[in-house]
C-alpha cells in the first residue's frame, strides 16, 4: 500500500530544493526561474522512527526496514493556472494524483532570489493557490452536473446521492471554502474521493525561512500557524537551505553535530516526513526477527485481516488470528519470547483494530 503527498508552491518557494534534500539525491533541478521541475520527480522517504532500530536491537535483526512516504515534486503554480496558465493544466492533473499536499511557502527574504508578485506575503501565496484549486474543483464540479442530471431521470439512485453531494460541493466553494473544510456525513467521505477533489485533500503548511530563523520563526511563519490552525491544518518551519546542507552530511556524527551548532535537536524533514505521516492519518506496526525487522504502514482503524494483507494478500486471504505485543510490552520484557512466556502475548482475530507500534505475527492458511 503507497502513500504520497505531492510538494506544491508557487515558484521559486523551495520545493524542489527541498525534494532534494528530502530525497538526497540531486534529480529535482533547483534553479531561480519558474517551472524548472516540468516533470513530476518522485522520491521514497523512510519515515524516521525511533522504535524501529530498539526493535531490532532486542530482535537481533540482520536487517532493518523502514515504512516509507513517497513525495513528488510538482511543477509551480501561477494565478491563472485553473485556466491553463503557466504549467497549470499539468499541475492540477499531478496533483490529482497524490494523497496529500505539502504546500512550500516562502517566508524568508533574498534579494538574489526572485518572487513571481515582486514581494514576500506567504499567506497571499497560500490563498493564490488555495483559490487555483478551489476554481478548478467548480469547474469540474460543473461539468458533471448535466450527466448526473440525465442518469436521475432514469431514477439512478446512485447518480442522485452523487449529484447531491455535487451540489453540497459546489455552494462551499462558492462560499470560498475548500473541501477538506466541508462536514461530510459518514459514508459521504468516500463519495468525495471519488471526485477527485483537489482541495479536499489534507494540507500541511511548509514555512521555508532563512537559516538564522528555523529554531524560532518569524513574523511570517506565526500567520500561517494562525491560518493553519483556522483551517484545521497544521505547519511546519524549516530551513530548506539548511536541510540541503545536512543532506551532503554522510556521518551521522557529523549531521548531529551540525545541528547541534544551530540549537536544532532533528532535522526538520523528520518533522516534515511525521506531519506527513500524520496528515495522511497512518499508524505503524511491526514485524520482527532474527531475519528482519520492518516497519508496515496502513490506515488508522485498519482490521488486522487488512494490515496482514499490506504484506502479502495470501495472508489477508487466508487470515487465522494475529499474535500480539505492543511496543511498550515488548521493550519492558526484551522480545517476544519473554512477553510470550510473561502471558502478555494476546490472540486477536479479525475484528481486531491494529494499533500503531503493535509487533504482530500473522498465522494465516491458504
Amino acid at each position: 500500500m503507497g502513500f504520497n503527498c505531492g510538494i506544491v508552491g508557487l515558484p521559486n518557494v523551495g520545493k524542489s530544493t527541498l525534494f532534494n534534500a528530502l530525497t538526497q539525491t540531486a534529480t529535482a533541478e533547483a534553479a531561480n526561474f519558474p517551472f524548472c521541475t516540468i516533470e513530476p520527480n518522485t522520491g521514497r522517504v523512510g519515515v524516521p522512527d525511533n522504535r524501529l532500530e530498539k526493535i531490532a536491537a532486542i530482535s537481533a535483526s540482520a536487517n532493518v526496514v523502514p515504512t516509507y512516504l513517497e513525495f513528488v515534486d510538482i511543477a509551480g503554480l501561477v494565478r491563472g493556472a485553473s485556466r491553463g496558465e503557466g504549467l497549470g493544466n499539468q499541475f492540477l492533473a499531478n496533483i490529482r494524483e497524490v494523497d496529500a499536499i505539502i504546500h512550500v511557502l516562502r517566508c524568508f527574504e533574498d534579494e538574489n532570489v526572485t518572487h513571481v508578485d515582486g514581494d514576500i506575503d506567504p499567506v497571499r501565496d497560500a490563498e493564490t493557490v488555495e483559490t487555483e484549486l478551489m476554481l478548478a474543483d467548480m469547474e469540474s464540479l460543473e461539468k458533471r452536473i448535466e450527466p448526473l442530471t440525465k442518469r436521475v431521470r432514469g431514477q439512478d439512485k446512485e447518480a442522485a446521492a452523487t449529484l447531491q453531494l455535487v451540489e453540497q460541493a459546489l455552494m462551499h466553494l462558492r462560499d470560498g471554502k475548500p473541501l477538506r473544510l466541508m462536514g461530510l456525513a459518514e459514508g459521504d467521505g468516500k463519495g468525495m474521493r471519488m471526485l477527485q477533489a483537489l482541495t479536499a485533500k489534507p494540507v500541511l503548511y511548509v514555512c521555508n525561512v532563512g537559516e538564522d530563523e528555523v529554531a524560532n520563526g518569524n513574523s511570517w511563519t506565526k500567520r500561517i500557524s494562525a491560518m493553519a490552525i483556522e483551517q484545521g491544518a497544521s505547519s511546519v518551519i524549516i530551513s530548506a537551505k539548511i536541510e540541503e546542507e545536512v543532506a551532503q552530511l554522510s556521518d551521522g556524527a557529523e549531521r548531529a553535530e551540525f545541528l547541534d551548532a544551530l540549537n536544532l535537536s532533528e532535522t526538520g524533514l523528520a518533522g516534515v516526513v511525521r506531519a506527513g505521516y500524520g496528515l495522511l492519518d497512518l499508524v505503524t506496526f511491526f514485524t520482527s526477527g532474527p531475519k528482519e525487522t520492518r516497519a508496515w504502514t496502513v490506515k488508522r482503524s485498519v482490521k488486522a485481516p487488512q494490515a496482514a494483507g499490506a504484506i502479502h494478500t495470501d495472508f489477508e486471504r487466508g487470515f487465522i488470528k494475529a499474535e500480539t505485543i505492543d511496543y511498550e510490552t515488548f521493550v519492558e520484557f526484551g522480545g517476544e519470547q519473554a512477553a510470550k512466556d510473561s502471558g502478555k502475548m494476546r490472540q486477536e482475530g479479525k475484528d481486531y483494530v491494529v494499533q500503531d507500534g503493535d509487533i504482530l505475527l500473522f498465522r494465516f492458511n491458504v
